[in-house]
């Protein structure tokens, strides 16, 4: 049996991507319904603290979300549309996902 797909969401990158920008926990609460409904595992990546503490989200510190993110082992998918970042990790993503087209694919 296959493992589901781990994707990684950079969280500033993606709640910006639209506007008005939805709120962390907003945010959290999309990406949590749409993993539950696509069987996908997440994780969410914020720059500084999670807006709570969870298995599935992931706080920063000191450092970018970026930098966090680009050291991840793969195979993921990665839901950013920073082009910096996405060169990045291409060797370990499987996919690339925009974060524009990924808040249009949780409904928002």
């Amino acid at each position: 049996m296959k493992s589901q797909p781990l994707v990684v969401v950079d969280a500033e990158n993606v709640r910006r991507s639209m506007w008005p920008n939805l709120s962390k926990e907003e945010l959290v609460e999309r990406c949590r319904a749409w993993a539950s409904d696509e069987g996908m595992r997440l994780l969410v990546i914020f720059d500084g603290p999670p807006p709570e503490d969870a298995p599935d989200l992931l706080g920063s510190g000191a450092r970018s979300a970026d930098d966090v993110i680009a050291e991840l082992a793969g195979p993921f998918w990665l839901v950013s549309s920073d082009r910096g970042l996405r060169e990045r990790v291409a060797g370990r993503a499987e996919r690339l996902i925009g974060g524009g087209s990924f808040l249009r694919e949780l409904d928002v």
